[in-house]
């Protein structure tokens, strides 16, 4: 027998210690539930982790425990956490008021810029040393192509039955021998990064301050790889001088590392490619299903094909980086 589904009601009211007024659902990421909790004239946001085979990470711990650490150290442009209940695999944070970034400036990019800056200074305390390794994080060259490989590998057996995805693939397998490199040592410039960074996980403040949410991932990364992630996630969306002006702010968090340079013309066009295969996961059904759990909308084919169209964008960019490579 299945075991019966979890009320957020109750599990919001024992980590508030106190009765829930109202409860709403309101959309979540692509792999969580979110919910607006009011008690006690308060609203709170409660959120929940579902759990699947083929995704094992603990995305509450990575998140609760990493804002816990950065709230503990003085960044306040992210939600405070309040209360977990990780068995259930919910948390509870305080709620933000504030919009979805629709647009962006050059004010809005150093807010962002001024976070990893934050980031990479706390990257020193000794506490720090606790923290795990972020979502697929990068440490050599050889965990890239691993990761490329096993995307690849995932979709072989779907793209049978899947034209759109197998023509993608048809371009994406022959420009990626091109960007292949022999594996290097390893890097030893590392940087604490949310992983899944961007104006996508952020919301505007009525005073038009920027506060940075979902951590699921958060964790200690190559900073070659947090910028190339910023730079290629289509939900950042920067445009061209948007692109220039973060990396130009971005580039002196790092002057230490005197491989930057080197490291991020080797791999940005890598990580374009390997953001053009993580865009493709709704032709998985694995990854639709997780998506329907966190409440997403069910036409599965019209977001396989705005999905396709996104990564054929990323390719595009991808190969004109290469052509230059």
């Amino acid at each position: 027998m299945p075991p019966s589904p979890i009320d957020p009601a109750g599990v919001a009211a024992a980590l508030l210690g106190a009765p829930v007024d109202a409860i709403e659902a309101r959309r979540g990421g692509g792999n969580n539930r979110v919910y607006r909790v009011r008690s006690a004239g308060r609203d709170f946001a409660l959120k929940g982790y579902p759990s699947s085979a083929d995704d094992p990470r603990d995305r509450l711990g990575h998140e609760f425990d990493g804002l816990t650490f950065l709230r503990r150290h003085g960044v306040a442009v992210v939600p405070e956490p309040l209360a977990a209940d990780r068995r259930a695999g919910f948390a509870l944070y305080e709620w933000i008021e504030g919009d979805p970034v629709t647009a962006y400036d050059t004010a809005d990019i150093a807010q962002a810029v001024r976070l990893l800056g934050e980031l990479d200074r706390l990257s020193r305390n000794a506490e720090a040393t606790a923290l795990p390794a972020a979502a697929e994080a990068v440490f050599r060259p050889a965990d890239l192509e691993m990761q490329i490989a096993e995307r690849l590998e995932r979709f072989a057996p779907v793209a049978a039955h899947e034209p759109l995805l197998a023509r993608l693939l048809d371009e994406i397998c022959p420009l990626w021998e091109r960007l292949r490199v022999p594996d290097g040592a390893a890097v030893t410039r590392r940087t604490l990064s949310p992983s899944d960074f961007g104006f996508h996980n952020a919301l505007r403040r009525p005073d038009g301050a920027l506060v940075f949410i979902d951590f699921e991932y958060f964790g200690w990364d190559d900073p070659v790889k947090l910028v190339c992630d910023a730079l290629w996630h289509p939900g950042m969306a920067l445009d061209a001088a948007g692109r220039a002006t973060f990396l130009g702010l971005a580039q002196p968090l790092y002057a230490d590392d005197g491989e930057w340079a080197a490291r991020l013309a080797r791999d940005l066009p890598r990580y374009g490619l390997r953001w053009a295969l993580i865009v493709l996961n709704e032709f998985l059904p694995a990854a639709w299903e997780r998506r329907r759990a966190a409440g997403r909308p069910d036409d599965w084919e019209a977001a396989k094909a705005g999905q396709a169209a996104k990564a054929r964008a990323l390719v595009e960019r991808v190969r004109a980086l290469a052509d230059s490579w």
